[in-house]
């Protein structure tokens, strides 16, 4: 079975919502995360992957803004 890590989404209509993804084989989530809207993939929002702390084990991911 997979790692899984929950991330806060920071920005955007989800702001302070948090997702759970899995790891790679490295212990890193995905790069980016695409938060479905009421109509599904037509109005989601991107999110994009930001390291916070000194370890570079804790992340965050960022409103970048609509998926068009």
């Amino acid at each position: 079975m997979a790692s899984t890590v929950e991330i806060p989404l920071v920005g955007g209509a989800a702001d302070g919502e948090q997702v759970t993804v899995e790891l790679d084989p490295h212990g890193r989530p995905p790069l980016t995360h695409h938060h479905l809207g009421p109509a599904g993939l037509a109005s989601a929002d991107i999110y994009e992957l930001e390291s916070i702390g000194s370890d570079g084990r804790q992340w965050r991911y960022c409103w970048r803004g609509p998926a068009l």
